[in-house]
């Protein structure tokens, strides 16, 4: 399961970005961030290397107003690059821990009828997580820090308002561990319209800590004027954090929206990015 710890932290890490971003991103020292935040700066430090693995300096970096332009710029990916490093014919990605699934026109259309969802609530590195699964994988994932635990439930359950809802964490426990854990296997069952999940599949060959944006995704599902359609569908991906929709951005460089709140999109994008740049140094 995901250490209640990180729930914890991802706290103090939204305190953080707002305190960063009230100061208009000049930069805090360690003491001046530690204090707004109640914490010694020992503690915040030991707070901000257990959640990213780099100092809350650096991380001012990532969490700055120019972070999206300066990820397009060093960060960029050309999806049609990334291909064949990653979705293989039986939907396993070589390099990552997912094996994805998706349902039929057909049972989309059905709007969840005879399907059996399971829900159940978890800790994330990114405040309350709201999971859902079939018997053949999580099928919902949605942050309930920014909207709230009722919304966050009514939207997921409104996609599919036919199917019977179950509440049983222990069903998805497994597959929720690994999710955040990156450890072992998170099975998917992605739950459609054929255009949705083409553009969902994109997602997923973007790399962690890596971006991309919403035209080059238009590009690689073959329909380089439906910028605005992938923009919903992206909206509209039941799966966040494992199908990556944070990762697309505007090609100004803005941030784009987030379904569950742009600081958690700005959280998560600055959390894989440190945490490819740790990789990185140690490997150095």
């Amino acid at each position: 399961m995901p250490d209640p710890q990180d729930s914890y932290h991802y706290g103090i890490i939204k305190r953080a970005i707002e305190t960063i971003d009230a100061a208009d991103s000049s930069g805090l020292s360690l003491e001046d961030l530690a204090a707004q935040m109640q914490m010694s700066p020992s503690h915040f430090q030991r707070v901000f290397s257990r959640w990213v693995g780099v100092s809350p300096k650096r991380y001012q970096q990532y969490l700055a107003m120019g972070q999206a332009r300066q990820m397009l710029r060093d960060r960029f990916t050309t999806l049609e690059t990334v291909h064949e490093l990653g979705l293989s014919g039986n939907g396993r990605l070589h390099d990552m821990f997912l094996r994805w699934e998706a349902m039929s026109p057909g049972e989309y259309a059905r709007k969840g009828d005879g399907l059996t969802i399971y829900t159940g609530w978890f800790d994330s590195p990114f405040g309350p997580a709201f999971a859902l699964g079939t018997d053949k994988g999580l099928c919902g994932l949605a942050f309930a820090d920014d909207v709230g635990a009722e919304a966050a439930v009514s939207d997921m359950q409104s996609r599919w308002p036919a199917a019977t809802f179950v509440e049983k964490p222990d069903a998805l426990a497994g597959w929720v561990s690994a999710a955040f854990q990156q450890r072992g296997e998170t099975q998917l069952h992605l739950l459609g319209a054929p255009f949705q999940i083409q553009v969902w599949e994109a997602l997923l060959r973007i790399p962690s800590g890596h971006v991309t944006t919403y035209s080059e995704i238009a590009q690689a599902v073959g329909n380089p004027k439906a910028v605005r359609a992938v923009g919903t569908a992206v909206g509209r991906n039941p799966v966040s954090w494992l199908i990556p929709c944070h990762r697309a951005l505007r090609k100004s460089g803005g941030l784009g929206g987030y379904h569950w709140g742009l600081p958690i999109k700005r959280a998560m994008l600055a959390y894989e990015a440190a945490q490819c740049d740790h990789k990185t140094q140690k490997s150095a």
